[in-house]
């Protein structure tokens, strides 16, 4: 099969790779019908993170299963299936707290059933799944009946990007009647504009300086725009907001700058959600929540969680989060759907198998 290998700074290749089999009762084995490239494959393709060794990548994908292990029962060959951006066990002690990102199997004792390691990853033709059981989502919908309909990307965003945005509203606490400001216009940023709406915000404001991207929040509802940053970007805030701040903010960027923009924007007693990947250096003053009894929440995103709340919304058209897919390309122009995220000649690339 053909899969996409990151090898180091601005070099990913599509290369045979061996076809995956089961290998234990709790894997599955899926043929990937759509995969994409994330804000965080970034990190190592522009060297922030290092690339110790050639190794496939990617963790964000739909398919239809084409094999499954003895143990595993939640899902049938030939379901249609969305794969979490983290693998879980739903048995552990995090899963059932609702987290399970944080599943204890995978990420407390030293597991390597990660996405790429040694799992190959979703940017490819196939791929097993391990902890089947509990990673696999299925849809109750056919391929082709949702291929029909349309409805692939915007069931791909479940996978991490839609559950990540709405993650930083469920984290920031954001309630009906709020005055809710999202740093950051990416897919993430745009699918927190979502989440905010559907938690029931009164006022949204997107911090976006690309016209296109604040086109794209507004439609999804956001209710003003700021292009400004740092000082600018809060006075513009509080000119909006009549000199207020407010009530809560989703940083969803992961640098230092976009952790203090989200600090600066929310009032006392306010609230921040996080969710963007911390490679920027970001930092927390503890003094600064303290003094103005901020409190902050969020990490990375229990996806599989939020799949079932998100779900009927996508089914049913009540939201479009796959509008943040602005470029659709063959998994065999992979090097291309990076450089255009890299030069941000688009905002979210669907890859093709």
């Amino acid at each position: 099969m053909r899969a996409a290998v990151i090898h180091g700074p601005r070099d990913v290749r599509v290369e045979d790779r061996p076809d995956p089999t089961v290998l234990t009762p709790g894997d599955a084995v899926v043929r990937v019908v759509a995969a994409c490239v994330c804000g965080s494959d970034l990190w190592p393709y522009r060297g922030v993170t290092t690339v110790r060794r050639p190794r496939p990548i990617g963790h964000e994908l739909v398919g239809v299963v084409e094999e499954l292990g003895s143990d595993v029962t939640s899902a049938q060959v030939g379901d249609f299936v969305i794969l979490p951006f983290t693998m879980s066990c739903g048995e552990c002690q995090s899963c059932r707290a609702g987290y399970p990102a944080a599943c204890d199997l995978v990420t407390g004792f030293g597991s390597t059933d990660r996405w790429g390691n040694p799992v190959d990853g979703a940017q490819g033709e196939r791929v097993r799944i391990p902890l089947a059981q509990h990673s696999l989502f299925p849809v109750g919908r056919p391929e082709a009946e949702l291929e029909a309909a349309g409805l692939v990307p915007h069931l791909l965003t479940l996978a991490d990007v839609m559950s990540t945005g709405y993650h930083a509203a469920f984290s920031a606490g954001v309630s009906a009647g709020d005055t809710v400001v999202v740093v950051g216009d990416g897919a993430v940023g745009l699918s927190g504009v979502i989440g905010a709406r559907l938690l029931g915000a009164e006022r949204i404001v997107a911090m976006s300086r690309h016209d296109d991207r604040a086109a794209l929040a507004r439609e999804f509802g956001a209710t003003d725009v700021v292009a400004e940053r740092g000082e600018e970007g809060l006075a513009a805030v509080r000119d909006l907001l009549d000199g207020d701040l407010a009530d809560a903010a989703l940083e969803c960027v992961g640098t230092k700058q976009s952790m203090d923009t989200a600090l600066d924007v929310v009032r006392g007693g306010g609230r921040v959600g996080f969710v963007g990947v911390p490679n920027g250096g970001p930092e927390l003053s503890v003094r600064r929540l303290f003094d103005r009894n901020v409190t902050i929440g969020g990490g990375m995103a229990s996806a599989r969680r939020y799949m079932e709340t998100l779900l009927p919304d996508v089914l049913s058209g009540a939201i479009v989060p796959g509008k943040v897919f602005d470029l659709e390309l063959p998994l065999g122009d992979v090097g291309e759907a990076y450089a255009a995220m890299d030069e941000r000649r688009a905002t979210k690339v669907l890859l093709r198998p």
